[in-house]
């Protein structure tokens, strides 16, 4: 199996069914100049609500009898659980605006997997990309002026930046498999994952595409960075082994302080920081299934102990989180 068809099936289970990418990654696991330092930017404000993809089929405001992924929302401490998206297909990967108003998320309620946009309410659903292929992992530039993502048109997965007027622009364009685009706070950057020579690292580059630069360069398995909301960190998924896989934290300047936040035997990824810098939400599934959980963005431990938000036997995952919209 070449690389490419490793990835996206590795990329289609991780999505829809966190347990069974988890099991794919197991089997497939085996430094920036000053000048280019993110500009720091002021901290969004308020935390707003927290967005996620459920398969969940019951529940107080659920409409889901298909069982199929849709997105929801609720608040910070899982309370007030709201369906934004309705439909028979699957529907995740939300991914807010920085005003907090609009979402971008994933949808194959066309017939392959393309880039939506809808208010924070969930009305004005519209499609965005119109390809035959697959189109993932969609992020909000600061200004709202673009949308980053994922895109296998090419027969390899690239990052595409959608522009005002419908223009799209081809960020990279190699045999690498590049994914999950995150914008920085400030616009200037974007951090996304490369699987390359058998190994996912988080790599850095211009916001046109240039200067692309390895962060991590290790043999763990990196992938799914979130910028902080002050632009001076990166949180991402980490695995030394494939076989366990914890949030960790690095700085965004050159990869360095490399600090694992998450500690226990199963599988935590997917991080989002709060819109205050104050706290971290992520996917996990240490209760046996896929569930949401907030921490403090600091390491695990007895003074620091993960909040499960979502506590069912379905699979909760993909959150992100709202800055609060006055």
């Amino acid at each position: 199996m070449t690389s490419t068809e490793t990835t996206t099936t590795t990329k289609t289970n991780y999505y829809l069914k966190a347990l069974a990418v988890l099991m794919a990654l197991a089997v497939a696991a085996s430094s920036l100049a000053e000048e280019t330092r993110p500009a720091k930017a002021a901290f969004p404000g308020d935390n707003g609500k927290i967005a996620f993809a459920s398969n969940r089929t019951t529940g107080e405001g659920v409409n889901n009898p298909t069982g199929d992924y849709e997105i929801f929302t609720m608040n910070p401490d899982g309370t007030g659980i709201t369906q934004l998206t309705f439909n028979t297909q699957n529907d995740y990967s939300p991914s807010f605006s920085a005003d907090g108003r609009r979402v971008v998320f994933t949808s194959d309620r066309d017939g392959n997997y393309e880039i939506y946009s809808m208010t924070h309410e969930g009305v004005l659903q519209t499609r965005r990309t119109n390809n035959t292929t697959t189109e993932d992992l969609p992020t909000i530039s600061p200004d709202g002026s673009k949308i980053a993502y994922e895109s296998k048109r090419g027969g390899n997965y690239e990052i595409i930046v959608l522009e005002a007027g419908g223009i799209e622009r081809n960020l990279t364009n190699n045999a690498a498999v590049d994914s999950s685009p995150a914008f920085s706070p400030d616009g200037s950057k974007i951090a996304f994952t490369r699987y390359q020579d058998g190994n996912y690292e988080i790599y850095v580059m211009d916001s046109d595409g240039t200067d692309q630069t390895n962060l991590t360069n290790n043999p763990a398995i990196d992938y799914d960075p979130a910028w902080s909301p002050d632009g001076e960190k990166i949180a991402f998924t980490s695995s030394p082994n494939g076989d366990n896989f914890d949030i960790k934290v690095m700085n965004a300047l050159d990869g360095s302080g490399q600090k694992r936040l998450t500690k226990n035997a199963t599988a935590d990824y997917f991080p989002a920081w709060s819109p205050d810098g104050e706290k971290i939400v992520f996917a996990s599934y240490r209760d046996g299934d896929t569930e949401i959980y907030t921490m403090k963005a600091r390491p695990e431990g007895s003074k620091n102990r993960p909040k499960n938000l979502t506590k069912n036997s379905v699979s909760d995952a993909a959150p992100d989180w709202q800055p609060f919209v006055k």
